[in-house]
């Protein structure tokens, strides 16, 4: 009865609070090595410690009202020791010898002697389950259920776990706008874009191959001076001459010497066949030259001021004036003058026979563009098949795509500025482009579906555009006054510009590709060996 008396006393009551108060300061003191938990469940020692408090309230209570008891003595010692030891840590006490070390036979035996187990994030530890479970079980899976696990897989992450790398970049590389050149170098790459599977670029030389004299050229946007055949010869209209130029040997040869003294000379162009060239004059008159003789075979008079367009269809010679009025003419008879079309109010000054034959496209200074049928009968008239009329500046440049019969491009000048692309069959516009300059010639190139602008004001470049999308692949720069003119080589690799800056500029833009120039050899050479 003493000693259960003793037990209770005020003095052993606050040695056990005492080193209940040690316990937890201990334990906060570990605590504060982490971060505070705020959001995750209590720690198990601080569960137990809330539900002791709660117990040990409750106790004291009940024995203070109830007083002391002979028979429950022991009882209450025993519920006392329980109450006062928050946790019960293996190794750290000794086994009790008395009933009086039973009191505290939970407590500690020195600061800081209990371990620490941190409190781990619900969802965290699952995952970490779930990776142990999944090593251990991977053998055992079936399939059907790897199958299932890659679905999901590429569903929810957009990659395959089972393949997934340590640093990995999501997502595939945006492709470079067509015609985009980057004149970086790519070391490496995540995935090879399409352009960049095909040989599509090319080197684009960015100076002439060569530059030519051209004194005494007249600066008049409404001429067509420079003509190159299919023989190899470059033809200039300079002043009252014409030469000749022979591109591969570099010969130049005095063909044409007007007599006038106002008169100059206004237009060339060769047959198709490259052994005729027509000049159109001043006066009006439309020459036929023989280049193998160096003589003049024909002298067609029928225009009574300048010819400043002319055209070959097989025979047939068109000539354009600046009364706007458009004459066919017959080499082969006496009467030449086979027709007259009128559908222009100013100088005609461009005109373009389709490959086909079947159409004549015309442009003038009164910013129309027509389309003709084929050449009619004797003295016959008739209308144009198609009038455009969007340009708002003369329209000069006009030529025809040569593997597109139908398709023509025209070019509008300083007012317009526009290129458009058109079909002769519908009369509708394909497409068209902004130039931002006086547009003063267009020719195509076969080898790489591409068109050439010469321009004026104020660059005075020339600009090559893809087919049919007109999206600018390069632009050649060096003169240093407008474009009058272009010409392209029988070989289609070479592009002539002549311009008011008395120079003729030889760019080897469409060089012709390599592996395709490989593959005409072989094939040139084995016709080679058939016929022998």
């Amino acid at each position: 009865m003493k000693e259960a008396q003793g037990c209770e006393s005020p003095g052993c009551l606050r040695r056990v609070n005492m080193s209940q108060f040690v316990f937890e300061s201990d334990i906060n003191n570990l605590l504060k090595l982490d971060a505070p938990i705020t959001n995750g469940p209590l720690a198990r020692w601080q569960r137990k410690a809330k539900e002791n408090n709660i117990v040990s309230g409750s106790m004291s209570t009940s024995a203070n009202t109830s007083g002391l008891s002979p028979m429950k003595t022991t009882n209450r010692s025993l519920n006392a020791s329980k109450v006062v030891t928050p946790c019960k840590t293996p190794g750290k006490t000794k086994t009790p010898k008395s009933s009086k070390s039973s009191r505290v036979q939970g407590t500690p035996s020195k600061a800081g002697g209990d371990r620490y187990i941190p409190v781990r994030n619900a969802a965290q530890m699952e995952v970490a389950h779930f990776l142990i479970s999944k090593e251990n079980e991977q053998e055992n899976e079936s399939p059907t259920k790897k199958e299932q696990q890659k679905t999901w897989s590429l569903n929810l992450n957009g990659y395959d776990v089972q393949q997934a790398k340590v640093l990995r970049m999501s997502g595939k590389p945006l492709a470079a706008p067509e015609g985009y050149q980057n004149n970086l170098k790519v070391l490496y790459s995540q995935s090879m874009t399409p352009s960049s599977t095909k040989k599509t670029t090319r080197y684009i030389p960015s100076m002439p191959e060569r530059i030519l004299d051209a004194p005494e050229i007249r600066n008049d946007y409404y001429l067509n001076l420079i003509d190159w055949s299919s023989l190899n010869y470059l033809a200039v209209g300079l002043g009252n001459n014409v030469y000749l130029w022979h591109a591969e040997t570099g010969q130049i040869l005095l063909l044409v010497q007007l007599e006038g003294q106002e008169d100059y000379v206004a237009s060339v162009s060769w047959i198709k066949e490259g052994n005729y060239l027509a000049v159109g004059t001043r006066n009006g008159e439309v020459q036929v030259w023989d280049v193998e003789r160096q003589k003049r075979l024909r002298n067609m008079v029928s225009h009574t001021v300048r010819v400043g367009a002319l055209s070959w269809n097989s025979y047939i010679l068109s000539s354009g004036s600046r009364t706007g009025q458009i004459h066919h003419h017959d080499v082969r008879v006496a009467e030449h003058h086979v027709s007259t079309l009128t559908g222009h109010t100013q100088e005609v000054c461009g005109l373009k026979w389709s490959p086909d034959g079947r159409y004549l496209a015309s442009g003038g200074n009164d910013n129309i563009l027509n389309i003709w049928p084929s050449v009619p009968g004797n003295d016959a008239e008739c209308s144009p098949l198609h009038t455009f009329t969007q340009h708002q500046g003369a329209v000069k440049a006009v030529a025809w795509c040569p593997w597109q019969a139908s398709i023509l491009a025209s070019g509008g000048g300083t007012s317009d500025r526009f290129i458009r692309l058109w079909n002769a069959n519908t009369g509708s516009c394909l497409n068209s482009v902004d130039t931002r300059s006086q547009v003063c010639s267009i020719v195509w190139s076969t080898e790489y579906k591409e068109l050439v602008s010469g321009h004026g004001f104020s660059q005075n470049q020339l600009v090559i555009w893809k087919y049919p999308n007109l999206s600018k692949v390069a632009e050649l720069k060096g003169h240093q006054a407008r474009v009058l003119d272009l010409a392209l080589s029988p070989d289609g690799t070479t592009v002539c510009s002549v311009a008011a800056d008395e120079t003729i500029r030889i760019w080897k833009c469409f060089a012709v590709d390599p592996a395709k120039k490989k593959k005409m050899t072989n094939q040139s050479s084995v016709l080679h060996h058939g016929i022998r």
